[in-house]
């Protein structure tokens, strides 16, 4: 999967609206990627690791889980 042009050097990028982290290296799905970049509810994360993103209150994505879609806090 080719990584979005606005978030090219970051490996971990968040949705504000379900609090999932998606991991750009290994996900699959451009769909979802592209929705979060279209919205401009995406987050990346310094450092660019997974533990700062579970800091944060985000968790690792899955393929096929579902979340409910909130309005972004910030």
């Amino acid at each position: 999967m080719e990584k979005p042009t606005r978030f090219e050097h970051s490996r971990y990028l968040g949705d504000k609206r379900t609090q999932l982290v998606y991991d750009l290296d290994s996900w699959t799905e451009q769909p979802i990627i592209d929705e979060i970049v279209a919205t401009d509810v995406g987050l990346s994360f310094g450092p660019d690791t997974l533990a700062e993103a579970r800091n944060r209150g985000y968790t690792l994505a899955t393929s096929g889980a579902t979340r409910r879609h909130r309005k972004p806090r910030a």
